[in-house]
């Protein structure tokens, strides 16, 4: 029975995995909702915050939550405030269009319409432009413009992506009687939450353009100081000694033949 409960409570179980896990969404959580309250810094927050997601999901899901979510904060401040600063500006722009337009009545109420499409497409852009610009380093047009290429290649993924992101907020706005509650699950865990779901579901896409990474997260290097990228002829190259290292590598009969002519058996 006691070493039932010791695997079971041992960090490698998939009990201690999932507490794990769940620790480090509310730890980065508790570090965005206090990183965003200049509310100017919401955008390198949040990229701060899919950095620790990608960094959890991509290596063995052990790391320090506090130390990543400031390296993706400082890392991408720069890019994350001025991108997070024009998209407000647009929205108070398109705020007011709309009221304009809905003032002047006739043919012109009309014209809101396409206010709200590109406000639409704003939205999208924003949702995908943090996670991208988290995994990937290039300019902003780049970014969004691979941010949009991520939206809209598989569009099933982005009405999942919307719905997670939309869902949630419009829930906790309808029912000003559970208020309290929601605004505790947004403190402690909903944007963690939120954030990794949407980490894990990019991944599929992401995975493929992003250098490999050991158990802990970080990119391999080559001889050269490079990272390995996959399906490259490096990738192949590195799991091959890191079998032949472990002692991993299963030897064919004519290897084991080879080898014991060497010894003269």
């Amino acid at each position: 029975m006691r070493n039932f409960i010791n695997s079971f409570m041992s960090p490698d179980s998939t009990f201690g995995k999932l507490m794990t896990k769940i620790g480090i969404i509310i730890c980065s959580n508790l570090m965005f909702v206090l990183f965003s309250l200049p509310f100017i810094t919401i955008g390198a927050s949040y990229v701060a915050l899919y950095h620790v997601m990608f960094k959890t999901l991509r290596g063995d899901g052990n790391i320090n939550p506090f130390k990543q979510f400031w390296i993706g904060f400082k890392n991408n401040f720069k890019q994350a405030t001025i991108s997070w600063v024009i998209f407000v500006i647009l929205m108070v722009i398109g705020y007011f269009n709309v009221r304009i337009c809905q003032q002047a009545g006739g043919f012109v109420s009309y014209l809101r319409y396409g206010v709200y499409a590109l406000g639409i497409i704003a939205v999208v852009a924003l949702i995908y432009l943090f996670p991208t610009m988290a995994a990937f380093s290039n300019t902003i047009p780049n970014l969004i413009k691979n941010g949009l290429y991520f939206a809209f290649h598989k569009p099933w993924w982005l009405v999942v992506n919307l719905f997670f992101h939309v869902f949630p907020l419009y829930l906790t706005y309808s029912d000003p009687q559970m208020m309290p509650l929601y605004a505790f699950i947004w403190f402690f865990f909903g944007f963690g939450a939120i954030t990794m779901l949407t980490a894990r579901l990019l991944l599929k896409d992401f995975s493929k353009y992003l250098p490999i990474v050991d158990d802990f997260g970080d990119f391999i290097l080559d001889e050269n100081g490079n990272t390995i990228m996959p399906g490259s002829p490096e990738e192949k190259a590195y799991y091959a000694s890191a079998d032949h290292a472990d002692g991993g590598h299963e030897m064919t009969e004519d290897e084991i033949l080879e080898e014991m002519k060497k010894l003269d058996m």
